[in-house]
């Protein structure tokens, strides 16, 4: 397996500190090319989707974390999900012209948000403030505030890469006061074009040559839409025959648009009518029994 669109996690042996390392090439560009999006909110997004995919790297779930920016200023909001299987999609929405780079410029006054999806359990969501230069920073703040966790991350993208790097003092670690600030102080010294064109195992050899570390297996990363027919059809059925129906008169289709894809599904009267009397049936089925 090659370095590209892969997450790498690792270990500092003596320290009780993890680390994370990723890069997205393909996977990214299937994810941003679906849209038009102004450099400095494709940037955004980027690291967005970084972050989420990183993020999601840290626990151990079935489902999916969801990060979002959201604020009143020009870049409205910017959302990333990774799944457990590291499947990514992500979208960003702004309005007029976006200029800077400081969370302040971009968002407004906006928040954080995190939310874990399991497949049995109520959603857990964090919300803070997006308080910091970058989305870094937020989520540094975040994980202060939330988990009381020393968190730093380094965040970069571009037209054809995302990548990033992460590191975390362990929950059950401690006196690690010392070790924790020498791996950050060596961390810092990362930079932009280094993380973005270095492989993983020569990042940490420029970066930790002297520490301790145990280096795990590669994780593949893919773009992947969760979006599908049977969800769309299943969405229709939900807004019942009336709405349906008053759509049909001013138009011939209906027309739904994935935003994370662009994938587009369309239903004509024949279709919607066969959802509607499908959805009539299973209704009755049901009071038969």
């Amino acid at each position: 397996m090659t370095d590209q669109d892969t997450l790498r996690r690792f270990l500092f042996e003596h320290a009780g500190v993890r680390g994370e390392w990723l890069k997205l090439t393909d996977s990214w560009r299937a994810l941003s090319d679906n849209h038009d999006y102004p450099p400095v909110v494709k940037e955004q997004l980027g690291h967005a989707v970084g972050a989420a995919t990183m993020l999601a790297a840290t626990i151990k779930f079935n489902g999916a974390l969801v990060l979002q920016a959201q604020g009143e200023g020009p870049l409205k909001t910017v959302v990333a999900q990774c799944t457990h299987d590291r499947c990514i999609r992500g979208l960003a929405r702004h309005r007029g012209a976006v200029v800077g780079d400081r969370l302040a410029e971009l968002y407004g006054a906006g928040q954080l948000v995190l939310t874990i999806e399991t497949e049995r359990k109520q959603p857990y969501q964090g919300i803070v403030s997006l308080d910091g230069d970058n989305l870094a920073q937020a989520l540094e703040n975040y994980y202060q505030q939330s988990e009381q966790l020393p968190t730093r991350l380094w965040l970069f993208a571009n037209e054809t890469t995302v990548s990033g790097l992460f590191l975390q003092a362990l929950p059950e670690s401690s006196g690690f006061g010392s070790d924790w600030e020498r791996i950050v102080m060596l961390a810092d010294t990362i930079t932009a074009q280094e993380l973005l064109d270095l492989p993983c195992e020569a990042m940490l050899h420029r970066l930790f040559h002297e520490e301790s570390l145990r280096l795990f297996e590669p994780e593949p990363v893919q773009f992947k839409c969760s979006c599908s027919n049977g969800k769309i059809e299943r969405t229709l059925k939900s807004l019942g025959r009336t709405a349906l129906e008053e759509v049909l008169e001013e138009r011939e289709d209906i027309t739904v648009d994935c935003e994370f894809c662009n994938q587009q599904y369309r239903f004509d009267r024949v279709d919607v009518e066969r959802l509607l009397v499908a959805e009539t049936d299973l209704g009755t089925s049901k009071i038969s029994h």
